[in-house]
C-alpha cells in the first residue's frame, strides 16, 4: 500500500496517543492508589501470560513458503523449556535454546 507522508504521521501519532492513554490509565489514574490483593495477585502473572503469547506464533506457525513448522524452532523451544524447568535458570535456558537453534540452522543450510 502506498500512504502519503501525512497519513503515515497521523497513524504514528494515533498509535502514540493510544499507547500513552493505555499507560496513563494504569499509572496516572491508579498509580497512587492501593489496589486490592486479588488484583495484585493477578498482575503478577501478566508477563508470564504475555511472553508465551508473543513467542508461540513464531515457533508454531510455518515460515513463509513452508507447509509445516520449522523443526529447528520447535527443537530450540523444547530445549529452552526443558533446560528452564530443569535448572530454574533463565540465562542457561536461553543460551542452550539459542545454541540448539544456531546448530540446527547451520546443519539445515
Amino acid at each position: 500500500m502506498n500512504y502519503s507522508d501525512l497519513t503515515v504521521w497521523i497513524i504514528i501519532a494515533g498509535i502514540g496517543a493510544g499507547s500513552w492513554a493505555l499507560r496513563f490509565s494504569f499509572m496516572g489514574l491508579l498509580g497512587d492508589r492501593v489496589l486490592p490483593q486479588w488484583v495484585m495477585r493477578h498482575l503478577r502473572y501478566t508477563a508470564v501470560a504475555i511472553i508465551p503469547g508473543l513467542i508461540a506464533p513464531m515457533i508454531l506457525l510455518a515460515p513463509a513458503g513452508a507447509n509445516a513448522p520449522d523443526p529447528a524452532r520447535m527443537a530450540a523451544a523444547a530445549v529452552t523449556l526443558g533446560v528452564g524447568v530443569w535448572s530454574k535458570n533463565i540465562f542457561a535456558a536461553l543460551a542452550c535454546g539459542a545454541a540448539v537453534f544456531a546448530v540446527l540452522l547451520n546443519v539445515a543450510s
